[in-house]
Parts: structure tokens; sequence; C-alpha cells
């Protein structure tokens, strides 16, 4: 799929969240990058191992340097084509998933863990 493909599924993707979820998203930037580099796997806690096996992130969130944890500082969700391309071959999953993950990444805003939101992807 053509870069500007994906970039539009996933514009297509925040524009379908709900109203009061869209209503946070006016300082937060949402990327699309190929797929995130070995400095950020380690960033977040993958080992070398971890990386080594192929392991990656389909989305991450974060806080703008130096704003600290203010809610209403700018934040960013960059969303990683390659590894949704990879894990998705049909299409009409791939989207889906695309906006499982900018869910995903949007909760991380409001300070849930990865834990908390597995949990609440588990009761679905």
């Amino acid at each position: 799929m053509s870069p500007r493909e994906f970039e539009a599924i996933v514009a297509d993707a925040v524009a379908s969240l709900p109203e009061t979820a869209k209503a946070y998203l006016h300082n937060i930037v949402v990327d699309v990058e190929d797929e995130p580099d070995e400095e950020t796997l380690r960033e977040v806690g993958f080992t070398e191992e971890e990386i080594a096996e192929g392991h990656t992130l389909f989305g991450l969130f974060q806080t703008m340097p130096g704003v600290g944890h203010d809610i209403h500082g700018p934040r960013r969700i960059r969303i990683y084509k390659w590894p949704l391309e990879d894990a998705f071959r049909n299409r009409a999953e791939l989207i889906e998933e695309i906006r499982k993950t900018v869910l995903h990444e949007l909760h991380h805003h409001f300070g849930y863990s990865e834990r908390d939101i597995s949990e609440w992807t588990d009761l679905e």
C-alpha cells in the first residue's frame, strides 16, 4: 500500500473516533512512520533479544520534550506502517487495527498503562 493511501486510512480512523475522543485531539499530532527504530524500541523497554526476534510496535504515544506531564501540552501519536501491514494483510483487518491502534495510543494520553488497556481489550 502506498504511503499516501496508508496516511489516508489513518486520517479516516482519526475522523471515525467518537466525538468524545476527538475533543482531546486538539493538542495531539498523529504521524505515520515506516517502523520504529531500535533506539525507540529500547526506550520503551524492548530487550535486545526481543528486538533481534523482530518484536515491534504498531504505535507509540509521546509527550513532546520539555513539556512534562501537563495533559494540555502537545503530544504525538506515531502509527507504524510496516509492522501493521506485515501483521494484517487483509485490508479490512488492517483498517480496523489502525483504528484500534489510534484509540490505544489515545488512552495513553490519559495516563492509562498497557495493563489497563489490555484488560479493557480483553473485555471486548
